[in-house]
């Protein structure tokens, strides 16, 4: 009897062990070359934030304070009921969830979220602006986002931030005998009101609208993507640990990385840790109903040559040498139409709908679009069909959704004050999404 019962004990220890084996087995044997790719994908290989040389304010903790208020502040606006939130709400992670975007008016294009940009050469879908800063001038002057003007947001700045802007970037000028609007913008009366005005006065008023532009860019610089399940389970794999990597992914979502980086060819546009190239694409998205023709980056590339806020520019605090991209800008290429930036895929799922002007509703008409791989309304598509069958896409739309992680500022110290003009959006009021 104790001889059976040794026997039933050994048996039951060998299976124990057997089982504990298939356990920390991976469920896929990624090869060295597939490991490192999934590593070069993962969070854990973003590189420090880059410097930005024409923003000497970028990194200065007090900017990205007063840059934080700005964010949230509705009197930016030409009815007060527009701040940079208005779109770029934190808890639909920095964007709105419309196909095309709505501030005073209705403008001609989604949304993108800014988490993350910082680490972009270019800003917007066309990239029209080479800077964070320039970038969040753009809709403070435009007639169907914010709507106002320049001396406008410079009467603000004296009035409401007097303290904080000339602990940042020094003494604010005279503005007592400057109209309360006149800018560079279409409203005729602002704009004859702009034209009126002398050209020092023009000058010290462009140099405040360009500060507060450089402070807005210091609180977003600090909004940064967070980890995913994704993420989770590269770390896991690059252990070998199989019951992590089992607790992070399923097997299809794991199934649907395989071909992100395999069939699918996704990793042709979108990789890093940001899971995108930052450069800018004609996949043949179909023109949105409606809309004036939409010339992608031939007319962005135009239009940031010869922006005064551009890197090159009177208002940038860099040195011409620190300009590269710009510098080496071609402007007038054919092949720049209609291609369009590659956002990062971090958090894609949450942000439908897709494209520059919302043209898909879903991932899956997303997928079923590359895989067709349409002719382009203009220019040349760069898709070839990718013979994905709809199990296949399936699997891959399963593993866009463990991309999503928390994102927020660096800095958690950032909170918005409430008080007038400045609309709190979410109990973390601006720091934390998702």
């Amino acid at each position: 009897m104790r001889a059976l019962n040794w026997i039933f004990v050994t048996a039951a220890a060998l299976l124990a062990v057997a089982l504990l084996s298939a356990a920390n087995k991976p469920e896929t044997a990624w090869s060295k070359d597939e490991l490192d790719q999934l590593v070069s994908l993962s969070i854990s290989s973003l590189p420090p934030l880059p410097a930005d040389p024409s923003n000497r304010v970028a990194d200065d903790e007090r900017a990205a304070e007063l840059g934080q208020r700005l964010f949230f502040d509705t009197r930016l606006s030409s009815n007060g009921e527009v701040a940079c939130a208005t779109c770029h709400l934190p808890d639909k992670l920095f964007q709105d969830g419309t196909p095309l975007a709505k501030g005073v008016g209705t403008t001609d294009r989604r949304t993108m979220s800014i988490i993350g940009t910082a680490r972009s050469s270019w800003q917007f879908w066309d990239g029209r602006k080479d800077s964070q800063w320039a970038q969040a001038l753009g809709p403070l002057e435009s007639a169907v986002e914010h709507g106002g003007d320049r001396t406008q947001y410079a009467h603000l700045a004296a009035t409401h931030y007097r303290a904080e802007y000339e602990a940042v970037f020094g003494k604010l000028p005279d503005l007592a005998k400057l109209p309360a609007n006149a800018g560079p913008v279409d409203d005729p009366k602002a704009r004859a009101e702009w034209e009126a005005m002398s050209p020092a006065d023009r000058d010290k008023v462009t140099g405040v609208f360009a500060n507060l532009g450089k402070a807005i860019a210091a609180y977003e610089r600090k909004i940064e993507p967070g980890a995913s399940r994704f993420d989770a389970y590269v770390q896991a794999a690059t252990v070998g640990d199989a019951r992590k990597m089992q607790a992070a992914l399923t097997q299809d979502e794991v199934a649907g990385l395989g071909l992100f980086i395999g069939k699918g060819q996704c990793v042709q546009c979108h990789s890093g840790p940001l899971l995108t190239n930052n450069e800018f694409h004609n996949t043949g998205v179909p023109a949105a109903r409606g809309l004036p023709t939409d010339a992608g980056r031939l007319s962005g590339a135009k239009k940031v040559l010869q922006d005064e806020f551009n890197c090159l520019g009177r208002y940038s605090d860099a040195q011409p040498q620190q300009c590269g991209e710009i510098r080496f800008l071609a402007g007038d290429g054919q092949s720049q139409l209609r291609q369009f930036r590659v956002p990062s895929l971090r958090n894609v799922a949450q942000r439908a709908p897709y494209m520059h002007a919302g043209q898909f509703a879903t991932l899956k008409e997303v997928l079923d679009h590359y895989n067709r791989a349409p002719e382009a309304p203009q220019g040349h598509s760069e898709l070839k069909p990718l013979g994905l069958n709809d199990a296949e896409i399936g699997q891959l739309q399963a593993f866009l959704g463990p991309l999503h992680g928390n994102s927020r500022p660096s800095l958690n110290r950032y909170q918005c004050r409430r008080g007038a003009g400045i609309t709190p959006t979410g109990a973390n009021d601006g720091i934390e999404s998702g």
